[in-house]
């Protein structure tokens, strides 16, 4: 059964903020992805079809808005609150996406970070937190990534929150290109009883 009006919101742990992308985030949203351009280029999802392309910014927030006002998407910026800045400031995106309410209950999920924020546990600790909120708030039952087998950054964020490996999907997403194999990853809420964040958090301090 689908709960009622799923957006907005907004997700914390510490200094990480997980929030609604915006139209007036797209001056520093390019930036970073400026930044970004030959880290990201590898896992960057392409259109297929020769004459077409991605949509701009602007398309692309208000596509997502569609989505999250439909209930089938959950359309995330991942912010942290740095000293040096009165508001916190763009490290990477999330998004939850292909909602499926009735008898399936799940969705799937991507994410990217900037290069100079990776490996601090930002996308470890983003994916927890959005799956726990999932899971217990939305009542999703199933929640999948899927990742291809030479990103090394991406694979050991599912292993540190024990995503369970169901496999190989040859040529599964247009990425960079070409039709990409890809390795998926799942969890079910039954799988974990007590969330992901607060177990993931207790690890990095043990």
């Amino acid at each position: 059964m689908r709960p009622g009006p799923i957006w907005p919101v907004t997700l914390e742990c510490g200094d990480l903020v997980l929030r609604p992308i915006r139209y007036r985030d797209k001056k520093e949203w390019t930036e970073v992805r400026g930044r970004n351009s030959e880290w990201l280029a590898p896992w960057e999802a392409s259109n297929p079809d020769p004459a077409g392309g991605l949509p701009d910014y602007r398309q692309m927030v208000r596509s997502l808005n569609a989505q999250a006002a439909q209930a089938t998407a959950l359309p995330f910026v991942i912010t942290e609150r740095v000293p040096a800045a009165r508001n916190p400031v763009i490290v990477g995106q999330l998004t939850v996406s292909s909602i499926v309410w009735g008898s399936a209950l799940m969705a799937t999920l991507g994410y990217w970070v900037d290069q100079a924020r990776a490996g601090q546990g930002i996308a470890p600790t983003a994916v927890a937190l959005v799956t726990d909120h999932c899971f217990r708030t939305l009542g999703l039952h199933r929640m999948e990534i899927n990742i291809r087998p030479e990103n090394g950054p991406s694979l050991r964020v599912v292993e540190k929150l024990g995503f369970r490996d169901e496999g190989y999907r040859p040529r599964y997403l247009h990425i960079d290109g070409d039709w990409a194999d890809h390795r998926s990853f799942a969890l079910t809420s039954e799988e974990v009883p007590d969330g992901l964040l607060k177990p993931f958090l207790a690890s990095k301090t043990s």
